[in-house]
């Protein structure tokens, strides 16, 4: 899809996957699904990121 979308990384867990993406909106995530055949059943956009480079010292 060039770059109007862009994956990160993903979390696999016993019964679910979580994919981290860069998009302008949720249609271009529920596109790319459709082109990959894979399902997407929740998008959450991320608000705030908190990691130990986040913390204050």
């Amino acid at each position: 899809m060039g770059s109007k979308i862009q994956w990160l990384q993903s979390y696999v867990c016993d019964d679910t996957v979580y994919c981290i993406y860069i998009a302008p909106d949720e249609a271009a995530i529920y596109e790319h699904a459709s082109k990959g055949e894979f399902p997407v059943t929740k998008i959450s956009q991320i608000k705030t990121i908190i990691d130990p480079c986040t913390a204050e010292n």
